[in-house]
């Protein structure tokens, strides 16, 4: 046997593919950052396409170390009064050492090994063998996803050989499947390993390759339990047992199947995958892949967007160099961002398991950035603020099912820390219900997650007018307002009822003096926005339900107290906390007093323009620049604020290509050629804030009405078309719009309603037609 260890030459491109939703490279990755995302809303694959040797990378999203934990410091409660006296008495510096000492989360929170982390499950490692190949035959290389149908390829000449491979993270059989396979029978040689590394265990039983372990829970060691079996059927050739893998030789196509699982919420994984694999091992290629397309196509083939041509013609990487220096000829590319959104929502999530983490479903280490976890001051909402537009709501779900595990441990620090009714979630939380704040008493004392929180929990309904929905949500929701109807306090300067202590998530700003520094304050601005968005929210639904009428006038009543959305400072911007402090870094990455013009709906150019124009002067000081997500965030911002040519700007600036994997907090966001967008590292809210921008860019339905082509850039004027998007209200919109105008447009919805439109700057009032489907 000859093995090719020389580099490959590409220069001998694979035909071209005009199909719009499709990434391709002319060259196997050299970064995990190029390679491909495949999953079924569990179980996750990313294939580099190497040539001699290929590593695929192995994702459970239910695949967690660590384990239940109380850090609730029940005495912090007796220390609430005098860090309210500190800050009503301006000395937030002395109130933030005092919330260090005695108000913050017992043990290391998020740095401990109870707290745990989002965890790779293991790599497949495929070795192949060329007989009698020479370098210079090896042409025509193509890897591609095809987002249309959840599937990457893989194909290549040597020495006058097709060789194809195919993958995809079945949708109906729920397990990893490759297809192998060469032009001339018998080419196909490889050895097939598995690897781990740490708590994994290798073996061969059977014909079956084997990868188990059991991770850290923090506390004894035994922690969740996983498995992933790997068995071949082959066309041809034979196959052996190592004690490291399996060896095939002789073969002309070889299928892999991929069975994984943990035992994550007492899940018999042993069982539950040999049988998977039993039964998808049981069926036809050609049967698991069209069960695969169906269970797809249910979700992604809802909507259809088209901004114009694409370079379909240059490799994926490429469009995202020539998209920075001539837009205008890539039409495309934003619309396959877009589906792309989707396709990563779909493959990352599943209704009964868990919501998407930072890293949405693909991990490729042990210790994840930032454990791989769930952030609730901006990261796992903007995981979400996209669906009910792009037409994937019961995504959402999973993300409700997270939050009500949240109740009960948040109803115990709610009474530790502030002696509350409710329940409260801070700033951090992982699948073990964490909701202490966070070690530091810098950004770990941010109580606004369970509002935010409720945010998504309310735009669900808003989207889908599900009441049977809202009725089993509204404990969680009035839980969350108990909370904040019971912590607000007086602010002794204007008789406001703020919150305190708290913080602006995660900035600092100068005292008086201008050289002291502090984050904790009382009344940030983005507290009661939330406060004031969540009893608007819960009122209207106890209406809904005939429940509560009491507990609503509570609420109505302290609503007459609660500050303004917004106030303008001095200098014209919107101010992010109670009292005109200065920040100590101007272009901080968040952005969190402007909730209030997203995902709120309480600052918008219609209803308050002057707090609109001082959202815009924030948004100019802050810059266009930073993180990834923040980027995207900002793209949202402009895109409310009915400016899409510097959304637009935004949208360039997140397609920025980097391949820079450094753990960075300030600007140098962008995206890896794969499409991930980069924090850096990896960081997947950016994908889906980005998503969720260009959704607000073309169709927004707040203000009640539905506004259609809001914030258009010059860009994609020329001509356009939309099918399937969603409204607020449960309506669909499909329309088309040319030179900047919309020429078509249908607004459909399960029965015929009255609803206001905005079209080509003219507000009518209309009847919806009845949608016959979902």
């Amino acid at each position: 046997m000859f093995f090719l260890t020389a580099i490959y030459p590409f220069g001998v491109l694979a035909k071209r593919n005009n199909n719009p939703n499709v990434l391709w490279y002319n060259a196997p990755a050299n970064q995990w950052e190029e390679t491909l995302p495949l999953g079924n809303g569990r179980l996750g694959m990313m294939p580099d396409g190497g040539i001699i040797k290929e590593s695929i990378v192995l994702n459970d999203i239910t695949l967690w170390s660590g384990s239940p934990q109380d850090a609730n410091n029940y005495e912090a409660n007796k220390y609430l009064p005098e860090i309210r006296r500190l800050l009503k008495a301006g000395r937030n510096d002395e109130a933030q050492r005092l919330i260090s000492e005695h108000f913050v989360c017992k043990g290391p929170g998020s740095g401990g090994p109870q707290w745990g982390k989002y965890q790779v499950l293991g790599f497949l490692d495929l070795g192949f063998e060329y007989p009698e190949a020479k370098v210079a035959t090896m042409r025509n290389y193509r890897r591609s996803l095809d987002i249309d149908n959840a599937v990457a390829n893989c194909t290549f000449e040597v020495d006058g050989v097709t060789y194809k491979r195919e993958y995809f993270t079945a949708f109906g059989a729920d397990v990893g499947i490759i297809r192998l396979s060469a032009s001339v029978a018998g080419k196909l040689n490889l050895k097939i390993s598995m690897r781990r590394p740490e708590r994994g265990n290798i073996q061969v039983v059977g014909e079956e390759l084997q990868l188990t372990g059991r991770l850290d829970n923090g506390t004894d060691g035994k922690g969740m339990q996983y498995i992933s079996r790997v068995r071949a059927l082959l066309k041809g050739g034979k196959q052996k047992t190592t004690q490291e893998g399996l060896v095939i030789s002789g073969a002309t196509s070889v299928i892999l199947f991929v069975s994984a699982g943990t035992d994550f919420q007492g899940n018999d994984h042993l069982k539950t995958t040999e049988k998977m694999l039993q039964q998808a091992m049981g069926k036809s290629y050609k049967t698991l892949k069209k069960q695969h397309g169906v269970g797809y196509h249910k979700l992604f083939n809802r909507l259809q967007i088209n901004l114009g041509a694409g370079r379909t013609d240059i490799p994926t990487d490429a469009r995202l160099e020539e998209f920075q220096k001539t837009p205008e000829r890539d039409r495309g590319l934003p619309a396959l961002f877009f589906q792309f959104g989707r396709y990563l929502s779909i493959s990352s999530t599943r209704i009964g398991l868990l919501p998407p983490n930072l890293q949405g479903l693909w991990a490729n280490q042990i210790h994840t950035p930032w454990n791989g976890d769930y952030h609730l001051d901006v990261n796992v909402q903007m995981n979400h603020w996209h669906l009910g537009a792009a037409n994937l709501s019961e995504l959402n779900l999973p993300l409700v099912e997270l939050v009500r595990g949240l109740v009960e441990p948040g109803q115990r620090t709610a009474k530790a820390y502030y002696n509350a009714d409710g329940w409260v979630a801070h700033v951090i939380t992982n699948i073990w219900g964490f909701t202490e704040p966070g070690e530091s008493a810098s950004w770990g004392i941010a109580n606004a997650g369970s509002g935010w929180l409720c945010n998504n929990l309310w735009e669900h309904y808003a989207f889908t007018r599900d009441t049977a929905y809202l009725r089993n949500i509204y404990p969680i929701l009035k839980g969350s307002a108990q909370f904040y109807n019971s912590v607000l306090m007086e602010d002794p300067q204007t008789g406001w009822l703020v919150t305190g202590p708290s913080v602006s998530p995660e900035n600092t700003f100068y005292m008086p003096d201008g050289k002291t520094h502090t984050n904790v304050a009382m009344g940030p601005t983005i507290d009661h926005q939330i406060t004031r968005e969540l009893f608007t929210n819960v009122m209207e639904a106890a209406t809904l339900l005939g429940l509560d009428e009491d507990f609503s006038d509570t609420l109505r009543i302290k609503l007459e107290r609660i500050p303004p959305p917004g106030r303008i400072g001095s200098d014209g911007r919107l101010l992010e906390w109670l009292e005109e402090y200065q920040e100590v870094d101007p272009q901080h990455r968040h952005i969190s007093h402007l909730y209030g013009v997203f995902p709120a709906d309480l600052i918008s150019p219609f209803k308050t323009p002057a707090l609109a124009e001082a959202a815009k002067k924030s948004l100019e000081v802050r810059g266009d620049d930073g993180t990834g997500w923040a980027i995207a965030y900002k793209q949202i911002f402009w895109a409310r604020l009915l400016d899409g040519n510097r959304a637009f700007k935004l949208l360039r600036q997140v397609l920025t290509p980097t391949r820079k994997v450094d753990m960075n907090y300030g600007p140098g966001g962008g995206t890896y050629p794969n499409l991930f967008n980069a924090h850096p590292p990896m960081q997947i809210d950016g994908n889906f804030g980005a998503t969720a921008a260009i959704a607000e860019m073309l169709l927004q339905s707040h203000n009640g009405m539905i506004d259609l082509l809001p914030a258009l850039p010059d860009a994609w004027k020329e001509s356009g078309q939309l099918k399937g998007f969603r409204a607020r209200g449960n309506f669909t919109v499909d329309m088309k719009w040319k030179d900047g105008r919309v020429t078509y447009y249908r607004i459909s919805s399960p029965k015929s309603l009255k609803v206001k439109v905005k079209v080509n700057g003219e507000m009518k009032e209309i009847k919806s037609a009845v949608r016959n489907n979902n």
